[in-house]
């Protein structure tokens, strides 16, 4: 009685082609807002956050028209999502006319975060916005808090540290772009490989504002 003929590995197996693991998804995504639907629920998290704001009894811009700069086509705001939900808003803008700092910067306008949420939304921009800064090669990030009082005064003095403890110096307080009485932020730009992991960032680049002033 003869044995049928022993296949081989190769003829018992098809061959393996390597396996590429597919990236990693981001858990959040910041991107400027295109579509009209992005800028209407922008303008409606700046509504609510006012509103928040003013039932807190803290600051809010004197400026009464900030939700319909979100729906500006001419403004490039971005937002920060998870799974598709809008986290916080704001308008990147590149060395504005602030009346305050020297040198160029990446400058976060009307940032406005979703009201009762953790203080990780702060802290995930402030990474975004660092990193951000410095794939533009500028060397600092400014921003502008309101305030009503000095800046020892609660509550904006436990605002003020925990910017600080997150990487921000408080640079005094003055009169801000608008005229509203501000504390000035910076933050210096650091380069930060590994962050894709964490936030996508589909933002555009954001374009140069004239400056009227001589110097700051």
């Amino acid at each position: 009685m003869t044995r049928p003929p022993t296949s081989t590995a190769s003829e018992e197996r098809p061959a393996q082609l390597p396996i590429t693991p597919a990236p990693p998804v981001a858990v959040y995504e910041m991107r400027t807002l295109r579509t009209g639907a992005e800028r209407e629920e922008a303008a409606a998290l700046v509504q609510d956050r006012q509103r928040w704001l003013t039932m807190h009894g803290l600051s809010v811009p004197a400026r009464a028209d900030l939700p319909a700069l979100f729906r500006d086509p001419q403004e490039k705001p971005a937002g920060l999502f998870e799974d598709g939900k809008l986290l916080a808003c704001m308008i990147p803008q590149h060395d504005p006319d602030l009346g305050w700092g020297v040198g160029p910067c990446l400058f976060l306008s009307c940032v406005h975060t979703l009201s009762d949420q953790p203080d990780d939304i702060t802290r995930l921009i402030t990474l975004w916005a660092s990193d951000f800064a410095a794939r533009l090669d500028l060397p600092l990030v400014r921003a502008e808090s309101l305030i009503r009082h000095a800046l020892e005064a609660e509550p904006i003095a436990a605002l003020l540290r925990r910017l600080t403890d997150i990487g921000w110096d408080v640079r005094g307080s003055g009169p801000g772009r608008e005229g509203d009485r501000i504390a000035r932020l910076e933050l210096t730009a650091e380069h930060r490989p590994g962050l894709s992991a964490l936030i996508g960032c589909r933002v555009h680049k954001p374009q140069t504002a004239p400056s009227d002033r001589g110097s700051a």
